[in-house]
Order: C-alpha cells, then sequence, then structure tokens
C-alpha cells in the first residue's frame, strides 16, 4: 500500500507543479501582450525585418 501512495503523492505534486509553471507563464505572456514596449516577435507579420 505504500507505493501506492508514493505514486499518488508524485501524480498530485508533478499535476500542481505544471498548474503553476503554466500560470506564471500565462501570467508573464498575458503582461507582455499589454507592454506596448515589448519587443515584436520575429514571426509577427508587421515584425521589423531585421537580417
Amino acid at each position: 500500500m505504500s507505493a501506492e501512495i508514493i505514486i499518488l503523492f508524485l501524480a498530485l505534486f508533478t499535476l500542481g507543479a505544471v498548474l503553476v509553471l503554466a500560470l506564471s507563464s500565462k501570467r508573464k505572456t498575458e503582461a507582455r501582450r499589454h507592454d506596448p514596449d515589448a519587443e515584436k516577435s520575429t514571426l509577427a507579420q508587421d515584425a521589423p525585418n531585421r537580417h
């Protein structure tokens, strides 16, 4: 029974870690989208050509 508890704990810990990283990334992305001084992506259609 202890193996099942360890596996459950590891699965929940992993799920929690992924959730925290996803929320953190989302917050950073949203902040960058609303920043008018942020550099455009090179994939953006209206990005400056720097080649």
